[in-house]
């Protein structure tokens, strides 16, 4: 895939991690974090990722204002002005949005990929040439491209895609559906059947149909500016945003564009995807075989143990023994020792409770 000024990239990087409490935290949540100690954060990968194939100034971060330093940390190459700092926290669907405005301004034509800051990709020649039909899909038809991995377990962690009728082009579909974060059981029904593709979170499109996306759900936060200053500054665009994106619904991307829009197309994709979002998500992509414990860059003896994930701060040993099926983690003031299960909603419940309990301190 060759670099063109017509390629834009924005990376959504404002969330707060909590699944992977505690070694993700409210100051210092998991895409700012090198979590697999491979001297880069999955910010920072996934910024190398882009940088390779889209121009610099072409990239676009999306992220709140308590991380605007981290992200200026780590990712020294990019413009501040290419940083799009949520005055109030709304979610992805506005961020998106106002994203896509500056996009526009520059050029009404662009293709923009959308991605999460936070995930692994394994093949990286083979997400290139997606991304690469992606992008040529998109430059000739006003779509929103999801990108879509075939299932390799019932993960109940991550969005499904149902797929429809075959499109013009081998390996497009049409969407017929999208369920986020199944039971177990139905994500088992939803591999089985062959019909449903994970949903990875990046989807590309243009310009024009983004638009048109927003425009039909924020219609009054939209317009404005560009009717009232078609030629806006930078700064009046910062002022405009600031007074106007409290008025946004807290959307996520998914739900706001791609759930509600009849023009949601799946590509198939193989590229060796995992979204590293949860800890039992971590156990399932890291393990080899029934069995296995997952040490995530500890230092860990373990005696009659199994199906057990465990991470550790460096200088930390842990001793275990007898433990079965269970998350060890912990990372400053906190330590888990929780059942793996879908361990999801129960870390959620417990980084709750403790909030409430202990105080900000230790969420």
């Amino acid at each position: 895939m060759e670099k063109s000024n017509q390629n834009y990239c924005v990376i959504l990087a404002g969330g707060k991690g909590r699944r992977l409490w505690p070694c993700s935290r409210e100051d210092h949540p998991k895409q700012f974090i090198d979590f697999f100690g491979v001297g880069r954060t999955q910010l920072q990968s996934t910024f190398d990722r882009f940088s390779k194939v889209i121009p610099l100034e072409n990239i676009f971060i999306c992220t709140c204002k308590e991380y605007l330093s981290l992200v200026k940390e780590q990712i020294p190459e990019i413009d501040e002005r290419n940083i799009l700092v949520e005055p109030v926290n709304r979610n992805t669907a506005p961020s998106v949005a106002w994203a896509n405005m500056r996009i526009k301004r520059t050029n009404p034509d662009a293709n923009i990929i959308i991605t999460p800051s936070d995930q692994l990709v394994v093949d990286e020649a083979s997400y290139m040439r997606s991304l690469e039909t992606g992008i040529s899909y998109v430059s000739e038809h006003d779509v929103l491209l999801v990108m879509g991995v075939k299932p390799t377990r019932p993960e109940p962690g991550y969005g499904y895609i149902q797929m429809g009728d075959l499109s013009c082009k081998p390996d497009v579909f049409k969407v017929k559906s999208f369920t986020e974060k199944p039971e177990r059981e139905f994500a088992k029904m939803f591999m089985e059947s062959g019909e449903f593709y994970w949903n990875t979170g990046v989807f590309i499109t243009n310009s024009r149909k983004l638009t048109q996306s927003f425009e039909s759900i924020f219609p009054s936060v939209l317009r404005n500016l560009k009717f009232e200053k078609p030629k806006y500054s930078y700064d009046e665009e910062l002022e405009y945003v600031a007074q106007n994106y409290p008025r946004y619904p807290n959307l996520s991307i998914d739900y706001a564009i791609l759930e509600h829009s009849d023009d949601v197309f799946m590509m198939k994709c193989d590229f060796g995807w995992a979204d590293l979002g949860t800890w039992h998500a971590v156990y399932e992509y890291m393990s080899k075989s029934e069995g296995d414990n997952v040490v995530v860059n500890s230092e860990v003896m373990i005696e009659d143990s199994r199906n057990n994930v465990i991470k550790l701060p460096k200088g930390k040993v842990a001793v275990i023994n007898g433990l079965d099926g269970y998350i060890v983690a912990e990372e400053g003031n906190v330590l888990l020792i929780c059942k793996k299960g879908d361990s999801s909603a129960l870390v959620r419940k417990y980084v709750n409770e403790v909030q409430m309990k202990y105080g900000d301190d230790f969420v």
